[in-house]
C-alpha cells in the first residue's frame, strides 16, 4: 500500500517497452528503418500524453524524470525574467536595488511541495538567484489558499508553483482557481507576466487532469506514479511561442531541445477495528478534496511511531511519507506539521496508499496486520482494541 512512491509497469507497457528495444532501438534523429520506426512511437506516446492530460503533441516535452521537469521549470522563469526586463523594466521595479537590497525574479512555491521543487527554491535562494516566498498550507484545510498565494505577489513576481495533490495527504489544492485569479492579475501587469506552474505527479491516473482547464502554464508529469517506466514528461502551453522554455543543458537536440472506492474502505476498517478515539486520519480537512486513494492515519499512542509499526508488520508494505524521505523516518514529516498535525500525532503517521490491483481482501489484511503489530507493540497478547 505505498502506489504514491511508485506503482508497477502495467503488462501492456511492459510488452509495449519490450517491443521498442527489440524492433526500434534507432536514434529517432537518424533517417534509416530503425530511427523512423523510433520518432514513430515517440510521436504515438507523445499524442497519448497529450490526450491524458488536455494538450497537443508539440506541448509535451519528454524528460528524465518530475525532478528534472521542475528544475526546467524554475530555471525557465529566472532566465525568462532577466531575458525580458530592460533597463526600463529594472527601473519601473524600483532600480537596481531596493530597500538596499538587489531586485530578483520572486518565486512563489508552498512549504507542502516535493523536495524536487522545495530543494530547487531553496537552492535558488541561497546562491542569490531570486527571492523564494514559501506559502504555508492552511491548518484549517490543508490546502494552500488562494488567498494567500495572491497576498505574496510582487511586482517582480516571475514563476508560482503549487502542486495539483499532496503525495502524503492527497489533498487536492485549488490550482484552477488560482490560475484563474493570476491570469486576470497579469492581464493588469506589464510583461513579463507570471508564470504558472503545477506538479502533477501524485493526481494524474487518479482524478481527471486537463492542463488547458487548469490554465496552467506548466505541468509536471511522471511516468512511474501510474503503471508507466521511470520517466517524466512536462506539459509546456506552446513551447517557444506562448510559454517560454529554456534548455538547460546543450549537445542532444532531442525533444526540440485508478479506481476509487477503496480508500473509503481503508477508513472504515481503520475505524472499525481500532475505533475512532485511537486514530487520526491526517488527510481529513473540512471542505478539501483528496486523492480518491490516498489515505494518510495516525494510530495514537506512546511508542506507536510509524516507522516502528510499519517495521513490524509481516504483510503490509507502505510508508510514512514521500519515498524520497525514506532516511528520516525517525522525523515527523514536515509537510504534516505545516498542514497543523500536532507533532506527537505526525509522528505516528503512516501514508496508505493503494492502486489498480488493490483488492478489498488486501485492505482488511493490511488492517489487520496493522492491528496485530500494534498489540505486539504494546505487549498485549490479547489485543481487541
Amino acid at each position: 500500500m505505498d502506489y504514491n512512491a511508485t506503482t508497477p509497469l502495467e503488462a501492456e507497457v511492459i510488452k509495449a517497452i519490450t517491443e521498442a528495444l527489440r524492433e526500434a532501438w534507432g536514434n529517432p534523429s537518424s533517417s534509416y528503418l530503425p530511427g523512423r520506426k523510433a520518432k514513430q512511437i515517440i510521436d504515438q506516446s507523445r499524442e497519448s500524453i497529450a490526450s491524458m492530460v488536455g494538450g497537443r503533441a508539440e506541448d509535451i516535452i519528454f524528460m528524465s524524470g518530475g525532478t528534472e521537469a521542475n528544475n526546467l521549470v524554475f530555471h525557465t522563469a529566472i532566465r525568462h525574467f532577466w531575458k525580458s526586463c530592460g533597463a526600463a523594466k529594472i527601473s519601473e521595479l524600483g532600480g537596481e536595488h531596493h530597500n538596499g537590497k538587489a531586485i530578483l525574479p520572486h518565486i512563489i512555491t508552498s512549504n507542502v511541495e516535493h523536495d524536487s521543487v522545495k530543494l530547487t527554491a531553496e537552492s535558488l535562494l541561497n546562491e542569490g538567484k531570486a527571492d523564494v516566498t514559501f506559502v504555508g498550507a492552511s491548518t484549517v484545510t490543508g490546502r494552500v489558499e488562494v488567498e494567500d498565494v495572491l497576498a505574496a505577489i510582487r511586482p517582480n513576481t516571475c514563476l508560482i508553483s503549487v502542486m495539483l495533490a499532496n503525495n502524503e495527504t492527497g489533498v487536492l489544492m485549488p490550482v484552477k482557481e488560482l490560475c484563474v485569479r493570476v491570469r486576470a492579475l497579469n492581464a493588469q501587469r506589464p510583461s513579463p507576466r507570471i508564470l504558472l506552474h503545477t506538479d502533477g505527479a501524485q493526481a494524474i491516473g487518479k482524478v481527471q487532469v486537463n492542463a488547458q482547464e487548469l490554465g496552467v502554464d506548466y505541468l509536471t508529469i511522471v511516468g512511474h506514479k501510474f503503471y508507466a517506466p521511470r520517466i517524466g514528461a512536462l506539459y509546456v502551453n506552446g513551447p517557444g511561442t506562448l510559454t517560454p522554455l529554456l534548455p538547460m543543458f546543450f549537445g542532444g537536440g532531442q525533444e526540440r531541445n485508478f479506481r476509487p472506492g477503496l480508500k473509503f474502505s481503508l477508513v472504515l476498517c481503520h475505524q472499525a477495528v481500532f475505533g475512532k478515539e485511537k486514530i487520526h486520519f491526517n488527510s481529513h480537512f473540512p471542505g478539501s478534496e483528496t486523492l480518491p486513494n490516498t489515505c494518510n492515519v495516525s494510530i495514537l499512542g506512546a511508542g506507536l511511531q510509524g516507522w516502528k509499526v510499519l517495521s513490524g508488520c509481516r504483510k503490509l508494505l507502505a510508508s510514512v511519507g514521500a519515498a524520497c524521505h525514506s532516511d528520516r523516518v525517525d522525523r515527523p514529516s514536515h509537510i504534516l506539521l505545516s498542514c497543523g498535525i500536532p507533532p506527537e500525532v505526525a509522528a505516528n503517521a503512516l501514508r496508505l496508499s493503494v492502486g489498480r490491483t488493490t483488492t478489498k481482501r488486501d485492505v482488511d489484511l493490511a488492517v489487520e496486520d496493522l492491528r496485530e503489530t500494534v498489540c505486539r507493540l504494546q505487549g498485549q497478547s490479547q489485543c481487541p482494541l
